[in-house]
């Protein structure tokens, strides 16, 4: 008994979008004709995959596992798509980039655009693991993480090492100095990120290495927010030293006895680095290392 490509691709869409309607907008079709192939394929082998409500759809465990052959099924129809377009060069076509920090890779993402600028390029930002479920589930072609990763299923390519360094208001007592030690953070109130961030997991490390107490002053999602929440002096933050950037309203503070870095490496999976596309962002970002 085969399965149905259109009703395949049908499922795939409600699946990724979450609703009858959006995924019928994304295939061009009517909604009832979306629903239609749904429903026979669900008839067609005798099985439920989705929790039908007035406000939503909801994959069933039967329907998450599909879901997940769905992906690299469409995947590879897309990367044959992308070979057969190859005399084009990359005329069209998009990049899908899941990042933990853009700054490190933005001005190769600005020099790809330019040379090809049929290329629709996205970026989708989140902490490392968020970052890598996206590259697992083949939501993203690339991603950029702030930690090594053994995996072999992934190619991957080193782009920095940067030191750790606190960062305060201006306003506050240690704005003066020109550098802090992991014993001052002590049981001092500090802005950490979310779980899953590797500037955190680093300084819990680190701090724990050492001996010494972590008081979280507030969690939040982000760097932006991270550090929106130091101006405002609700405690010290942490960065990678390459993301401090330029703000007047903090100043950063290099720790002298953190031993740990904080590194930036380029992922894509192994079985996908031969694309067009990937093998070229690759590529444009090792001549610029």
């Amino acid at each position: 008994m085969s399965v149905s490509h259109a009703q395949l691709k049908a499922f795939h869409a409600v699946a990724v979008h979450g609703s009858f309607t959006r995924a019928a907008e994304k295939l061009f079709l009517t909604q009832p004709a979306v629903s239609d192939q749904v429903r026979k394929l669900e008839e067609r082998f005798g099985v439920l995959l989705f929790h039908r409500n007035k406000r939503s759809v909801q994959l069933t465990d039967l329907g998450e596992r599909l879901l997940g052959i769905s992906q690299r099924l469409f995947a590879c129809e897309a990367e044959a798509h992308e070979l057969l377009q190859d005399s084009r060069a990359l005329h069209t076509g998009s990049l899908v980039l899941a990042v933990d920090a853009p700054v490190h890779v933005l001005p190769q993402i600005a020099r790809f655009c330019r040379r090809y600028p049929g290329i629709q390029v996205k970026i989708e930002t989140g902490n490392t693991d968020e970052s890598l479920a996206r590259l697992f589930s083949y939501q993203a072609d690339l991603a950029l993480l702030g930690r090594d990763v053994d995996d072999e299923r992934l190619h991957c390519l080193p782009l920095r090492r940067d030191p750790m360094v606190a960062f305060v208001a201006h306003q506050h007592p240690w704005a003066s100095r020109g550098s802090i030690r992991l014993a001052d953070l002590d049981d001092m109130p500090l802005v950490l990120r979310e779980p899953g961030s590797v500037t955190r997991q680093t300084l819990e490390e680190e701090m724990q290495r050492a001996g010494l107490r972590i008081r979280p002053a507030i969690q939040v999602e982000g760097r932006e927010a991270a550090r929106e929440a130091v101006v405002v002096g609700i405690g010290v933050g942490v960065v990678s030293a390459a993301e401090f950037g330029a703000d007047a309203r903090v100043c950063a503070l290099p720790i002298v006895d953190c031993q740990r870095h904080l590194t930036e490496t380029l992922v894509c999976l192994r079985e996908q680095r031969t694309r067009r596309v990937v093998a070229t962002f690759l590529q444009m970002v090792e001549q610029a290392r």
